[in-house]
């Protein structure tokens, strides 16, 4: 009956917590859903192996919270990994939780693609925007709009259909690239694209008036984008360490299987409280030379 008692109160303890996490979500577009999208920065067949990683990792840390993950694109790496994928994922103040992602992501690991087992460093951008509310307004001139069509291909480069139905979107005032072919039909891709397109807008819009904003109180506001928010170290030790809050942590396998809550509220506390304030919450944690089984 006692262990009973306590693990309802700690269930209680921790629904209780994660509600009043929620209150600091009051952002203007924290409660809508999140369209996350990872592309392989340097590293060649590692960074794509580890955009790969990434992607599995926000499907499961969406999977552990109970939200609905819908992958919008996904685009096969040459030898291994992905190039880019696209996931919109739905669930309360899903776009507050993980907004906090956006950024460069870098990897440290022995690499399984070299030879001679060497260690490798591989980077991949992580862009986080909310999705549009579907009465919000934006007048997009078709004739701002450059549309390539080109035949969805698979692992190796394969073509994978007949028809072109994979499509390219290029928004030429904002220099805004969207490419999607994950459906069969080019007009769902053409449909998918100028979702995420309208996002991205409607972001910039929000970077512009926060710049402004920003300005006009004296701040000094650093770029998002080529920031390096987090380190994923899986040799010579294992840690994954937050730039922003220091949070970090040895158990890098939890984190690359979805065990993320802890990160994001202690980046997010952060940018409210500051570096190394309370509810930065740093670990500290002996460095120990574990095996990283890789999952594929």
């Amino acid at each position: 009956m006692g262990d009973q008692l306590t693990a309802e109160l700690d269930e209680i303890t921790a629904i209780t917590a994660d509600e009043e996490f929620k209150l600091q979500l009051n952002g203007e577009h924290d409660a809508r859903p999140a369209i996350i999208s990872i592309k392989q920065g340097a590293g060649g067949v590692d960074a794509q192996d580890w955009a790969e990683i990434l992607f599995r990792m926000y499907l499961r840390w969406a999977e552990r919270r109970g939200f609905k993950a819908d992958v919008l694109d996904l685009t096969a790496g040459d030898e291994a990994g992905i190039k880019s994928a696209a996931v919109k994922v739905d669930g309360s103040h899903a776009y507050g939780y993980l907004r906090s992602e956006r950024g460069v992501h870098r990897l440290v690991r022995l690499s399984p693609f070299d030879a001679d087992h060497l260690r490798h460093t591989s980077f991949a951008l992580v862009e986080v925007l909310p999705e549009p509310d579907a009465h919000e307004e934006l007048t997009i001139n078709p004739d701002d709009l450059k549309i390539d069509t080109f035949r969805a291909s698979g692992h190796g480069g394969q073509n994978v259909q007949k028809n072109s139905s994979a499509v390219r979107m290029t928004h030429l005032p904002s220099g805004f690239v969207v490419s999607v072919q994950n459906e069969r039909s080019l007009r769902q891709n053409k449909d998918i694209a100028m979702r995420i397109l309208h996002a991205k807008l409607v972001d910039l819009e929000m970077q512009k008036r926060a710049e402004e904003q920003a300005r006009l109180r004296g701040d000094h506001v650093s770029p998002e984008w080529g920031r390096q928010v987090r380190s994923y170290v899986l040799h010579p030790y294992q840690m994954v360490k937050d730039h922003r809050s220091a949070y970090q942590t040895s158990n890098a396998q939890n984190v690359l299987d979805g065990d993320l809550d802890d990160l994001i509220k202690a980046s997010l506390n952060a940018q409210v409280k500051g570096p190394g304030s309370q509810g930065a919450i740093v670990i500290k944690t002996d460095r120990q030379l574990l095996p990283y089984p890789r999952n594929r």
